[in-house]
């Protein structure tokens, strides 16, 4: 189960991640995170309502808001690395933040076998390989390098925190809804600020309130993509070894990269293909070990 539930993860962030930088080439960064998040609070919102999850609170819920306190900060650094680099390079960068739930995993107690270590090691060098190291060039490039690695810590931290916020599945309908509120708070308050220094809220290019309206559909799925795999990640973290869970749920760069090459034609070179091989290699470890 916790290698299914990771696996899941990884689908899901891949995929959101896809979404998100896509619509970051269009629209401010922090209004793709405020619009997509706040979709999700209405959703789970909605979910805590009908299950009765609010009987569920407690010190717990903390947790939560940590993390929503971090993601907005990890997704805006890591939606802007993206509108800069190619996303085959910038996510599995991102993907390095598995060492902050790995060595949460490790100092608790996990002591994954020599398999699952092996696992462990081959499938974090294949998900860095599966972008391609790309780390010379013009300055916009070491700055999109630069966002990713805070990303990457503070998905890490999202991991570790979400997966200590609950201990049931309404529970954990309740504590993915506050760190949601969290995240739109937080985010609206950059946004504000933003706009109060002259940044943007809507599209240069034209379309205002409309494009935004046009682009709810996709906002949404971001949004509730990025929510379910965070769930499917706790639901993981709990039903087996953190270390196992985080490096299996870590594989999103190489769905994303797969989904940057059929859809925007971006081609995989010989070392990506290489990586996307070692990370497949390490998910049979890990889920065998």
């Amino acid at each position: 189960m916790t290698a299914m539930f990771a696996l899941a993860t990884s689908l899901l962030w891949g995929l959101a991640d896809f979404g998100g930088g896509l619509l970051t080439r269009r629209f401010p960064a922090l209004t793709v995170v405020v619009v997509s998040q706040s979709i999700a609070v209405v959703v789970l919102g909605t979910v805590v309502l009908a299950t009765g999850a609010l009987d569920e609170a407690g010190p717990r819920l903390w947790y939560a808001v940590a993390a929503g306190a971090v993601g907005p900060v990890a997704m805006l650094a890591f939606y802007r690395a993206l509108a800069l680099g190619p996303m085959g390079v910038v996510s599995p960068l991102g993907s390095l933040g598995v060492v902050v739930p790995v060595g949460v995993g490790l100092l608790l107690g996990d002591r994954p076998g020599l398999l699952q270590f092996a696992g462990i090691a081959v499938a974090v060098s294949g998900v860095v390989l599966a972008g391609g190291p790309e780390l010379r060039g013009a300055p916009v490039q070491r700055q999109a390098v630069l966002l990713t690695l805070v990303a990457a810590f503070g998905f890490g931290a999202v991991m570790a925190l979400i997966s200590e916020a609950s201990t049931s599945l309404t529970g954990l309908f309740l504590a993915l809804f506050v760190q949601r509120v969290t995240n739109v708070a937080v985010g609206g308050g950059a946004l504000w600020l933003s706009v109060r220094r002259g940044g943007r809220v809507l599209p240069e290019d034209g379309g205002g309130v409309r494009a935004v309206a046009a682009a709810l559909p996709a906002l949404a799925f971001v949004g509730l993509a990025d929510v379910a795999a965070n769930g499917t990640y706790a639901l993981a973290a709990q039903r087996g070894p953190v270390t196992v869970a985080a490096v299996l749920a870590s594989l999103y760069p190489v769905v994303t990269a797969l989904a940057a090459r059929g859809v925007l034609k971006e081609r995989l070179r010989a070392v990506q293909a290489a990586g996307a091989g070692l990370a497949l290699v390490g998910t049979v470890l890990l889920a065998t070990g």
